[in-house]
C-alpha cells in the first residue's frame, strides 16, 4: 500500500505585491526545504536574517495583529500568513522556506489563488520521509460569543462551515469541503477572496487594518451586493472562511485528519482550537516517547496504519499507536484514556472507570495487529473464539496510559492463541489469554 511522502517545491520562485493590512511593498522568494523542516519565514531585510517558523509557539496575539494570523520571534514579524498556509495545506506541501523583505506576505488578490498557481508552476517534489498525519483521537471544541468550532475524529480532512450574520449577503451560508485532494482545494476553495462589510471598511482603516485592501483584493459587501466587483462563487464568503480555517489548522505542524465544524469562527477561535488539538497530540506523542525504550521496538505504527490492518474505526478503535511490532510474534500498543471517551458517558459517569471488557478488547486489537501484520495474513479478519484466565487487577481511569502487550502462543493457519496484558505506570491492570480464528482470503 502506497505511503504518502513529505513534499516540497521543485524550484524557487518569487512573488511581489503589497500587504493587505500594512500596505507595505514586499517581495517574497519561495525555496525548497529539507524533510521535517516545516514552513519557515526569513526576514531578509533584517541584518540578522531571523528565521520564524510557522508554529503555534510563534503566533502573535490578536491584539497585535487583529483579523489575521501572524507569527513573530523577538523583534521579527510576518503578518497574514493564513492564505499561504491554506495553499500549502491544500496542495500537501510540508516543507518550504519563504524569504521576504518586509513584515507581511503579499496579499495578491485576497485569496490563495496566486500562491496555489505559483506553487504548482514551481512543481511539487516528493521527499524521502513519510508524512506524519495526526488523526484526531477524541472530539475537541471551542466557543465564544455565539461562535463555535469543533473537531471530530475522522479518517479524512473535512471542513463544514456556516456563516450566519445579520446581513443580506451573509445569512446562513453553509458549505462542506472534503479536502483530501489537491484538486478539490483548487476548484472549490483556493480562489475565494477575503471580505468585509461596507460599514466596516473605513473604521478598519482608521484602526490601522486593511490599509492595503481595495475593491480588487477584498470583497466589500454592501446591502445590495458586492461593490465594484463580482463574486466568483455565490457562496464565496463561506468558502473564504474555510480557506482561513485551513491555514490556521496548518499551524499544527502536521497534516490533520479530522472533521472540523465551524459556526462564525474567526482567527482567535480557530487558533484556540488548534492549540487544544496540539495539546492532545503532545499527550499522545509523549506516551510514545516515554515507551520508546524497548530494544526490540521497530518503527511506531500510527492510527492510520493500524486502520489498514484492522477493520475497527472510531469510536471502537481502542489502540492509538503500536510502538513495538515483531510480526506474528509480539506487539506492544498504547491507549491514552481521556475523560472524553464515549464509554464514560454511561459507565459510572460519577466516577469514571474504563469497562473491563473494553480493556480486553484493546488487548485483543493489539493481538489482532500482531497476527494480521505478516503479509500472508493481510486482508484477513481475526475473530474472537475464546477468552481464558481473564483477570482485572486495578481500575483504569481518565488520564491513564494503557500499555498493551500481546505475545503469540500457538499460531496455526486458521487459529491463534495470544497471551495479553495491560499495564499502567508499570503496574499490571489486566491480563487474559485470547483465542482467534483467522478468516478471509
Amino acid at each position: 500500500m502506497k505511503i504518502d511522502m513529505q513534499k516540497t517545491i521543485a524550484k524557487e520562485f518569487s512573488l511581489k505585491g503589497i500587504g493587505l493590512h500594512t500596505a507595505v511593498k514586499v517581495s517574497a522568494r519561495f525555496k525548497p526545504a529539507e524533510p521535517d523542516s516545516g514552513v519557515s519565514f526569513i526576514r531578509s531585510d533584517m541584518a540578522s536574517r531571523p528565521v520564524i517558523k510557522a508554529s503555534l509557539e510563534n503566533i502573535l496575539p490578536q491584539s497585535r495583529s487583529p483579523r489575521r494570523t501572524s507569527v513573530g520571534k523577538d523583534r521579527a514579524e510576518v503578518h497574514t500568513i493564513e492564505h499561504l498556509l491554506a495553499a500549502l495545506s491544500g496542495l500537501g506541501i510540508d516543507n518550504i522556506t519563504v524569504e521576504l523583505d518586509n513584515n507581511e506576505l503579499p496579499g495578491m488578490d485576497g485569496s490563495a489563488l496566486s500562491f496555489t498557481d505559483s506553487l504548482l508552476k514551481a512543481g511539487i517534489k516528493e521527499q524521502d520521509k513519510p508524512r506524519r498525519y495526526y488523526f484526531l483521537k477524541e472530539a475537541i471544541s471551542a466557543d465564544e460569543g455565539g461562535a463555535s468550532v469543533m473537531a471530530l475524529p475522522s479518517e479524512e480532512f473535512r471542513i463544514s462551515y456556516t456563516v450566519s450574520y445579520n446581513h443580506p449577503m451573509l445569512k446562513a451560508q453553509f458549505r462542506q469541503a472534503d479536502l483530501g485532494s489537491a484538486e478539490a482545494f483548487q476548484s472549490e476553495i483556493a480562489s475565494a477572496r477575503t471580505f468585509c462589510l461596507e460599514e466596516e471598511a473605513a473604521p478598519l482603516k482608521q484602526q490601522g487594518m486593511g490599509l492595503g485592501a481595495d475593491y480588487d483584493n477584498t470583497l466589500v459587501l454592501g446591502k445590495t451586493g458586492v461593490i465594484k466587483n463580482k463574486l466568483r462563487f455565490e457562496d464565496e464568503c463561506v468558502r473564504h472562511k474555510i480557506l482561513d480555517l485551513m491555514g490556521d489548522l496548518y499551524l499544527l505542524g502536521r497534516p490533520l485528519k479530522a472533521h472540523v465544524i465551524a459556526l462564525r469562527s474567526g482567527h482567535p477561535l480557530n487558533l484556540k482550537l488548534v492549540k487544544r488539538i496540539q495539546q492532545q497530540m503532545q499527550r499522545y506523542d509523549a506516551a510514545g516517547i516515554t515507551l520508546a525504550s524497548s530494544p526490540q521496538q521497530g518503527s511506531p505504527i500510527e492510527a492510520e496504519e493500524i486502520m489498514k490492518i484492522l477493520p475497527h474505526r472510531y469510536p471502537f478503535l481502542l489502540v492509538d499507536r503500536i510502538i513495538c511490532l515483531e510480526k506474528g510474534k509480539r506487539a506492544v500498543g498504547v491507549k491514552n484514556v481521556t475523560v472524553n471517551e464515549h464509554f464514560f458517558q454511561g459507565h459510572f459517569p460519577g466516577k469514571p472507570v474504563m469497562p473491563g471488557v473494553l480493556i480486553i478488547e484493546a488487548m485483543a486489537q493489539v493481538g489482532g495487529v500482531m497476527m494480521l501484520s505478516p503479509e500472508e495474513n493481510r486482508g484477513k479478519i481475526a475473530y474472537f473464539m475464546a477468552v481464558n484466565n481473564a483477570k482485572f487487577r486495578r481500575t483504569v481511569v481518565p488520564g491513564d496510559t494503557l500499555v498493551l502487550e500481546a505475545i503469540a502462543g500457538r499460531i496455526k493457519s486458521r487459529t491463534g492463541q495470544v497471551t495479553t496484558r495491560a499495564m499502567v505506570d508499570g503496574k499490571l491492570v489486566a491480563e487474559a489469554e485470547l483465542m482467534f480464528a483467522l478468516a478471509g482470503d
